[in-house]
Parts: C-alpha cells; sequence; structure tokens
C-alpha cells in the first residue's frame, strides 16, 4: 500500500502527530480518505506542504500567514509572497531593534551590579521604579 501513515510523516517531518493534526485542524493539511478496515495515507505532497509550513513558521510566519502563502502557492503569486515577506521583514527588523535596546539596558545594568559599592541592586531599584 503506498503512502506513508500519519506516524511515518510526523517522522519524516521531524514534528508530532499532533501537531500534523492541528495542521488538518487548521485547514493547512488535507486528511486523506480512510479506505474501509485500513489507515489514512498520506502521499509525498503531504510531506512537501509539511515541510513548506514548517520552513514558513521557521521565518516566523503565523499560521494565518502560512495559510495565505499556501493560498499564493496555488497560483502562484510572487507579488502578494512578497508583500507577505517584505510585511514579516518589518516586524522582524523592529523586533531586533527592540532586543537591542534591551541589550543595551541590560548590559549596563548587570555592569552596575557587578561594580558593586551599592547599597541596594540595581537591577532591582530599575524594575522597581515607577517611571519604567
Amino acid at each position: 500500500m503506498p503512502g506513508m501513515t500519519i506516524g511515518a510523516l510526523a517522522k519524516a517531518g521531524g514534528v508530532n502527530v499532533e501537531t500534523i493534526r492541528y495542521y488538518q485542524r487548521r485547514g493547512l493539511l488535507a486528511e486523506p480518505e480512510r479506505p474501509a478496515g485500513s489507515v489514512r495515507r498520506y502521499g509525498p505532497e503531504a510531506a512537501g506542504r509539511l515541510a513548506f509550513i514548517w520552513r514558513a513558521q521557521e521565518l516566523g510566519f503565523t499560521l494565518e500567514e502560512v495559510r495565505a502563502l499556501l493560498e499564493l502557492a496555488e497560483t502562484p503569486n510572487c507579488r502578494g509572497a512578497r508583500r507577505l515577506a517584505a510585511n514579516k521583514l518589518v516586524l522582524v527588523e523592529t523586533r531586533i531593534r527592540d532586543l537591542d535596546r534591551m541589550r543595551r539596558a541590560l548590559r549596563s545594568l548587570v555592569r552596575q551590579c557587578d561594580a558593586g559599592g551599592a547599597r541596594s541592586c540595581p537591577i532591582i531599584d530599575s524594575l522597581a521604579a515607577p517611571d519604567h
């Protein structure tokens, strides 16, 4: 019997069986018919779609954005995919700036702590300050 069981698909995709079921409930991955007296079998297209979903999530796309990308892949529509990617890039760059700001603040607090001499903890004081 050709195809993979859900367990084999999960193993091939490096995900849990419940992840595949979740994707199916969300409409991202089709659930094949169950032949009478047998188990569902997934073809190579399911493995490819699972890999697509996984790679898109690694780039930070939400499942709704993944759905949109999957729909765009059907046509294919590079302009729409580019728009989604450009929007995601703006969010990533904003997050990087925010993380860099957080890193600088934390470095400063750790240096203050390392310098010693303070009667109280500069980290705790900073967090407890009403203007933050």
